[in-house]
């Protein structure tokens, strides 16, 4: 049976359809609820039920607690409708957002080509008109065999709708990552859906634009980078990107050239261990001190995207606070997996908000 839920402050109302997540419900009529893991385990889409009747799902007992249940919340991407419902969520007003109807997408693989020996780039044709995303979004992949699936960032630029990139690493022991590198073909059907996330460029702020990246973390500012030089983007970009050694840094003739053809983006690669063999010119170490080289540690004027492992993000977090930049000028993507149950999601542990 099919219910209605009114989400307030908005005061707008969906169809929520039986058994249908009130999550999905919301995010395919174009309303955003904040949310990160999709799985009930992080607890970022907590709401509270101020009308009505839920069936609180596979709600983890860490991101819902006993009290919060007692209380009439629920973490609405596992949550679903009784009857007619009214919901308050914690909706922050973004002039920047872009709000794209979540929906399902299937496509075929075009093309797979190796990244780096241990990450590859998988390219998707989508059937139809394509995708409409803001560049730092993200889709779920579903993986043949998996109940779940599985979290990418979109690595190409939004106008290019039907042909999207993602970067995969070789997750030692994913099982959706170990078949993407090693069973998966060009020509292969694919389904998928999307878009997720609340990344994306504050392009109404004055400041400057800093993008700090690690290994596979460089889809997403790969994909605004395409973006803002696309759109004509005037303000100094600066990207620092790092990886171990020579044969882990991607995309890095890409960056060379788009630096050479646009006055106001700046590409600093980094290697934290280079090999002899790479016979490498350019700067070492781990991309916040690279950063802070490059800055003179002052990165005041700037609002800064940050995307790799938890480790690099946690430095930067702390670099860029000595360096004059306060919270409200950072900014980072979450991801949580199936497998990261009784945890939370993946956040600095300075910061809440971020």
């Amino acid at each position: 049976m099919n219910a209605r839920m009114c989400i307030e402050p908005l005061s707008q109302t969906v169809e929520v359809e039986a058994g249908q997540t009130l999550l999905d419900a919301a995010l395919r009529a174009g309303v955003y609820i904040p949310h990160a893991c999709l799985h009930g385990l992080c607890g970022t889409c907590k709401v509270q039920v101020v009308e009505g009747e839920v069936d609180i799902g596979d709600a983890s007992p860490f991101a819902l607690m006993d009290f919060e249940r007692d209380e009439g919340k629920c973490l609405a991407c596992v949550a679903t409708a009784s009857c007619d419902i009214v919901i308050e969520a914690e909706i922050d007003e973004e002039p920047d957002a872009e709000m794209h109807p979540m929906q399902d997408f299937t496509g075929t693989v075009a093309k797979i080509v190796d990244l780096t020996p241990t990450a590859k780039g998988v390219y998707i044709e989508l059937d139809g008109d394509g995708i409409d995303f803001q560049a730092g979004q993200y889709v779920n992949l579903h993986v043949p065999g998996l109940d779940q699936p599985r979290a990418f960032s979109l690595a190409n630029a939004p106008s290019q709708k039907r042909m999207i990139e993602l970067n995969i690493r070789n997750v030692p022991g994913g099982q959706a990552t170990g078949y993407i590198h090693n069973q998966l073909r060009e020509g292969d059907r694919l389904r998928l859906n999307g878009p997720y996330g609340r990344f994306f460029v504050r392009r109404s702020a004055p400041e400057k634009l800093l993008f700090l990246a690690g290994g596979t973390g460089l889809s997403s500012p790969k994909s605004m980078i395409l973006d803002l030089l696309e759109r004509g983007e005037t303000r100094a970009i600066t990207l620092v990107y790092g990886a171990r050694h020579r044969a882990e840094l991607y995309d890095d003739e890409l960056f060379r050239d788009l630096a050479a053809r646009h006055p106001n983006f700046t590409y600093v690669p980094a290697l934290s261990a280079p090999a002899e063999s790479d016979a490498w010119e350019g700067e070492t170490g781990f991309v916040h001190d690279v950063a802070t080289r490059h800055f003179g540690g002052d990165f005041r004027q700037h609002k800064a995207y940050m995307c790799g492992p938890p480790v690099m993000i946690d430095a930067c977090i702390t670099t860029l606070i000595r360096g004059r930049l306060f919270e409200r000028d950072m900014y980072m993507e979450k991801f949580i997996s199936a497998a990261d149950s009784e945890s939370t999601a993946r956040r600095s542990p300075l910061f809440k908000a971020i």
